[in-house]
C-alpha cells in the first residue's frame, strides 16, 4: 500500500470459522487488555484539538505543531521499526506516521496489535511525506475503544443494500458518500430553518399522538393508550393542530417533524417520513408559490452552492422562474382529453373507460381528473413545476375559487416528477368546512379508508374565527433526495422501516 493509499477495511472479508477465530483473538486481545489494567471502555474522554479536515486545510499553519486526533483505525501498514496507518474521523481521514523511538518500544508494541475498527487517540507533529501526503508523526497513541467485530471489505453494491440499511452505522463508516449524503441532509433542514426563521415564522411542535387523524387523505397507524383506555392514532399529517395556533394569533408558524402513514414500501415512500407544513395568516396559496420558489432557491444555492442541480443524470434549473400549469391544462397537454368541455360524473367516467383508467363507482369528475393527472402528465413534470386550480373533490381542507367553484385554490409542487409539496388557500369557512367533513364521512362509511373523520375541535376552533390563511406542506426526505442525488427514500433516512429478517 502506498503511504497515500486510504484503504477503507484492511481486512478480508471472511466468514464460518475463520470469522469466529478472528473473533475469538479480538476478545482476547481485549481480556490481555483489562488484565494489564489497560481496559480501553473505562477511557471516559480523550483532548482532541483537530479533526483531519482541519488539519489538511491548514497545513501550512500546523506544520511542525502539536495536534491531536481521535477516529477510527481504517488501515495500517507495520514496516519494522515504523508504520503507517490511516485514521477516520465525521471530516475525512489523515494518516499517521507510528515509530517506535518516537513512542517508545511498550506503545509501539501495542499499536501493532491494534486492529482494523478499533477507536483510536494519536498525538503528533504534523508533517507532509516524501511523497507530499499531509501526515501525522505520532509521539503518543491511546486504544479508546476495542472493536470486537469485523468491518466487512466491500459494504456497498446492490448485493449488500438491504444489509446497509440495516446496519446503517457500519454503512457510515466504510462508505464515506454515505456520510456525506446525512450531513448535507441535516444542513438543508438547519438553512430552512435558517430561511424561515429570517421571515419571521415560529417553530413549534404539536401531537405526535392523536384521536382524529386528520389532514391528509391517508390511512393512519393505531393504538392504545392504557392509563385513559383510549384508541389513539399516530398523526398523518401536522395540517390540524397547526391551524389551532394561526386561530390563536400565531401568524407565521411552522414544523418540522415524523409524520406515520399505513402504506407500502416503495423508493419514495417509507411509512415514517419527515413532513414540514408551515401557515401564514393574511396570504394565499399564491404567496405560498412565491415562498416556495424562493426557499428552494436559497437552500439549494446555501447547501450546494449553486442553483443548477443534477438528478440521476437530469440537469433541474431552480434559478429559473418555476413553470405554472393548471391540472386540466397539463391533463389536455399530456393526454389530449380537455376537462373543461366534460360536464358530467358520466361523461368522465366514459373518457376514463376509454382509457383504461381505473376508477371507483364513487368518484366524481374531479376525482377521475386527477386519475388522468397522475396517469399522463405527473412524469413530464422534470423542471420545478406549480400545478394549480385542483377540483374540490380532492381538496377538503381548500378554498373554492371565488370564480369557479368546481376548483380550489391549491397548487402542488413537482420536479422530477415527484410530488414534492402541496398548499391551498386555507378554507376558513366554519360552514363549508362541516359540509367538507360531512362528505368525507360519506366516503369513509363507503369503504374509503382514508377519507378524514369530522374534527369537532378543529370546527370549534375555525367557529372562533381564523382569518385568511396560505398553508403548505413539503415533502423533506424527496427534497433531501434531489439536492443529494440519492436514488431512494432509504438513503436519505438514516433507519428506514424494513422488513424482519425471520
Amino acid at each position: 500500500m502506498a503511504e497515500n493509499t486510504v484503504n477503507p477495511v484492511a481486512e478480508e472479508e471472511l466468514s464460518g470459522e475463520k470469522l469466529n477465530e478472528v473473533l475469538r483473538i479480538r476478545r482476547e486481545k481485549l481480556d490481555a487488555l483489562v488484565a494489564a489494567g489497560k481496559d480501553p471502555f473505562k477511557i471516559t474522554k480523550y483532548d482532541r484539538t483537530h479533526h483531519s479536515s482541519d488539519i489538511r486545510e491548514n497545513f501550512e499553519k500546523l506544520e511542525g505543531k502539536e495536534v491531536s486526533v481521535a477516529g477510527r483505525l481504517m488501515s495500517k501498514r507495520i514496516m519494522g521499526k515504523a508504520s503507517f496507518c490511516n485514521v477516520q474521523d465525521l471530516k475525512g481521514n489523515i494518516q499517521c506516521y507510528v515509530a517506535r523511538d518516537a513512542v517508545g518500544e511498550e506503545e509501539y508494541a501495542a499499536f501493532k496489535k491494534l486492529d482494523i475498527g478499533d477507536i483510536v487517540g494519536i498525538k503528533g507533529t504534523v508533517f507532509k511525506t516524501k511523497t507530499g501526503e499531509i501526515s501525522i508523526h505520532a509521539t503518543d497513541l491511546v486504544l479508546l475503544s476495542k472493536s470486537l467485530q469485523v468491518l466487512p471489505e466491500k459494504f456497498h453494491g446492490l448485493t449488500n443494500t438491504d444489509l446497509r440499511y440495516r446496519q446503517r452505522y457500519v454503512d457510515l463508516i466504510v462508505n464515506p458518500e454515505v456520510r456525506d449524503t446525512f450531513i448535507k441532509r441535516s444542513r438543508i433542514i438547519s438553512t430552512i430553518r435558517q430561511y424561515l426563521d429570517s421571515l419571521g415564522f415560529m417553530e413549534v411542535e404539536t401531537p405526535m399522538l392523536v384521536s382524529n387523524a386528520g389532514g391528509a387523505a391517508a390511512r393512519p397507524f393505531e393504538t392504545h393508550f392504557n392509563a385513559l383506555d383510549e384508541d389513539l392514532k399516530l398523526r398523518i399529517s401536522l395540517e390540524l393542530y397547526l391551524k389551532r395556533l394561526i386561530v390563536g394569533g400565531l401568524e407565521k408558524v411552522y414544523e418540522i417533524g415524523r409524520v406515520f402513514r399505513n402504506e407500502g414500501l416503495d423508493t419514495r415512500h417509507n411509512p415514517e417520513f419527515t413532513l414540514m407544513e408551515l401557515y401564514q395568516a393574511y396570504t394565499d396559496f399564491n404567496g405560498m408559490m412565491e415562498l416556495t420558489e424562493n426557499m428552494y432557491r436559497y437552500v439549494a444555492q446555501k447547501v450546494l452552492g449553486t442553483t443548477k442541480i443534477v438528478y440521476n443524470g437530469v440537469e433541474m434549473d431552480l434559478g429559473k422562474p418555476f413553470e405554472r400549469i393548471t391540472m386540466t391544462e397539463a391533463v389536455k397537454k399530456y393526454s389530449g382529453v380537455d376537462f373543461g368541455e366534460i360536464h358530467s360524473d358520466e361523461e368522465a367516467k366514459a373518457v376514463a373507460k376509454a382509457h383504461d383508467i381505473a376508477f371507483e363507482e364513487r368518484h366524481k369528475k374531479g376525482d377521475i381528473l386527477n386519475l388522468f393527472f397522475e396517469e399522463y402528465a405527473e412524469e413530464h413534470l422534470i423542471q420545478p413545476t406549480f400545478v394549480t386550480e385542483h377540483p374540490i373533490e380532492i381538496s377538503p381542507l381548500t378554498k373554492k375559487k371565488p370564480d369557479d367553484p368546481e376548483h380550489v385554490e391549491r397548487f402542488e409542487f413537482f420536479m422530477n416528477g415527484w410530488e414534492m409539496a402541496n398548499a391551498y388557500s386555507e378554507l376558513n369557512d366554519p360552514i363549508d368546512q362541516r359540509e367538507r367533513f360531512k362528505a368525507q364521512e360519506e366516503l369513509l362509511a363507503k369503504g374509503d379508508e382514508e377519507a378524514n373523520r369530522t374534527d369537532e375541535d378543529f370546527m370549534n376552533a375555525l367557529e372562533i374565527g381564523m382569518p385568511p390563511t396560505g398553508g403548505i406542506g413539503y415533502g423533506i426526505d424527496r427534497m433531501c433526495m434531489l439536492l443529494t442525488d440519492s436514488a431512494a427514500i432509504r438513503d436519505v433516512l438514516l433507519f428506514p422501516t424494513m422488513k424482519p429478517l425471520d
